[in-house]
C-alpha cells in the first residue's frame, strides 16, 4: 500500500510520560498528559480519546476505549537532550549522540564581548530566565540605553529580545544573523532566536515576529521527499527549526488556530509529499507558564478541532499525530521535560486499534512515513508501517 500525502502534526510538548533516562534530566515523574488529566478534572478530548489517545498508556487519568480508531503508540527520544530542534530532527530521521550544548550561567564573557562588538552596541541579561518575564525585568532599561535583552534557558538557544520601536524586526533578524555566525564550535547552540516585544514598562508583549535561526541539518526525510520530486510543506516553525533545508512550501502561523485552518487548507489542495505542520501554543503559553488550565483547555479546543482535519482527509492520505517533547505544567522550573511521544496514525486501510507498542527512536516516524511514500530514505529508525497496515 502507498499513500499519496502524509500529513503530520505536532503538537509541540503533549509528552506522554518520562523516559527511562529522565533522571539525569531532573525530570522524574513529569508527565505531561497524564498529570494534566490528574490535576484538571474537567479535560474533554473525546475525539482524541476515538483515536485511542487513553490507551497507549494503561496508567495514566486519560479515558480508555475499547474500539480505537487509530493505531496508536508512543517512542522514545533516541538522541541526548530534550529541546525542539533535537526532537523534530529525530522524528525526521536524524539522531543525534551529543546533545546541543547549553548555559545555565549565561554565555562566556569572552563571547558576549565578542557579539557586542560585531554588532556595535552592548547587551545586558545574558542569563537563563523566562521570555517573559525577562523583558518585565529589563524593559524599561533596553528602553533606556538601547541595549538589546540576552537570555537562555535549560535548552539549547541564544534568545535576544528587542523592542520593535527600538529595532525594527529585519534588523532584529540581522543581530541573530551575527549571533548564529559568532556560536560555533562549543558554543554552537541549537538555536537563536529572535523575540520582539512591544510596549511599555509594566506592559510589555511579545509579538508574532519570533524567529529561529537553527543549525543545519544533516540530509534527513524532508530531503529524500523533495529529492524525490515530491512536495514538503512546512507550516509553523518547521521552516526554521530545519533551516529551510528540504522544505518546498511554508507557511509561518501565529497561534495553533492558524496552524489548524492552513493545515486543513493545504489537506484540501493537490499535492503529493509530506504536510508538516508544528502547533506552538501547548508549549510557549502554557508549558513554560506552567499553567495546567491553559494547557488542558489548549487541548480541548485542538480536539474541537480534530474532525475538521480528519474529514478533510483524502482516501490517499495518511495522517501522524504526534509531539517533540514534554513540557509538564506540573513540573518544577519552567523547562522542558524529557518524555516519550504519543504516536496517532490515521489512514484509509490501516487497521483500526492496533498498539504499535513503545518505538525505540522518534526516527521510527521517519521510516514510517518513507515507506507510506514510497520514498528511499536509510535513517536509523526502523518503520512502523507493516504493523499497522495488512
Amino acid at each position: 500500500m502507498q499513500y499519496n500525502r502524509v500529513i503530520l502534526i505536532v503538537l509541540d510538548s503533549v509528552g506522554i510520560g518520562e523516559l527511562p533516562d529522565a533522571h539525569l534530566y531532573n525530570d522524574n515523574g513529569s508527565n505531561t498528559l497524564g498529570n494534566i488529566a490528574k490535576q484538571y478534572k474537567e479535560l474533554k478530548i473525546p475525539n482524541l480519546t476515538r483515536l485511542g489517545l487513553g490507551n497507549i498508556d494503561p496508567e495514566n487519568a486519560l479515558p480508555k476505549i475499547t474500539d480505537a480508531d487509530a493505531c496508536f503508540g508512543k517512542a522514545v527520544e533516541k538522541s541526548k537532550g530534550k529541546d525542539t530542534t533535537t526532537g523534530h530532527w529525530e522524528i525526521c530521521g536524524i539522531v543525534l549522540d551529543k546533545a546541543f550544548p547549553v548555559f545555565p550561567d549565561g554565555f562566556p564573557d569572552s563571547f558576549i564581548s565578542k557579539f557586542e562588538d560585531q554588532i556595535g552596541t552592548k547587551v545586558i541579561g545574558n542569563k537563563s530566565a523566562s521570555g517573559t518575564v525577562i523583558i518585565q525585568e529589563l524593559g524599561a532599561e533596553h528602553l533606556k540605553t538601547r541595549y538589546p535583552i540576552v537570555y537562555t534557558s535549560a535548552d539549547s538557544v541564544f534568545q535576544i529580545a528587542m523592542h520593535e520601536e527600538l529595532y525594527p524586526v529585519e534588523r532584529q533578524y540581522e543581530i541573530c544573523e551575527i549571533a548564529r555566525n559568532l556560536l560555533k564550535d562549543d558554543l554552537e547552540v541549537g538555536r537563536v532566536i529572535a523575540r520582539p516585544f512591544i510596549g511599555q514598562e509594566g506592559n510589555f508583549k511579545r509579538t508574532s515576529g519570533r524567529k529561529d535561526f537553527s543549525r543545519l541539518p544533516p540530509p534527513n526525510l524532508l530531503n529524500a521527499i523533495t529529492d524525490q520530486g515530491k512536495e514538503v510543506m512546512a507550516i509553523g516553525k518547521i521552516i526554521d527549526i530545519f533551516s529551510g533545508q528540504g522544505i518546498s512550501k511554508y507557511r509561518k502561523t501565529a497561534n495553533n488556530k492558524e496552524g489548524v485552518q492552513i493545515t486543513k487548507e493545504a489537506i484540501q489542495k493537490k499535492s503529493s509529499g509530506l504536510i508538516f505542520t508544528n502547533l506552538i501554543d501547548f508549549d510557549m503559553h502554557y508549558g513554560h507558564r506552567r499553567d495546567v488550565e491553559g494547557y488542558a483547555k489548549c487541548l480541548m479546543e485542538f480536539d474541537q478541532e480534530l474532525p475538521g482535519i480528519l474529514n478533510a482527509l483524502k482516501s490517499d492520505d495518511l495522517l501522524i499525530i504526534t509531539a517533540d517533547h514534554g513540557n509538564d505544567p506540573t513540573a518544577e522550573g519552567t523547562d522542558h521535560t524529557r518524555e516519550h511521544i504519543p504516536i496517532l496514525c490515521v489512514a484509509e486501510g490501516l487497521r483500526k486499534g492496533v498498539n504499535i507498542g513503545t518505538r525505540g527512536s522518534f526516527a521510527d516516524i521517519a521510516a514510517t512515513i518513507a515507506e507510506a511514500l514510497q520514498v528511499d530514505f536509510k535513517g536509523p529508525g526502523e518503520s512502523f508501517f507493516n504493523i499497522m497496515y495488512s
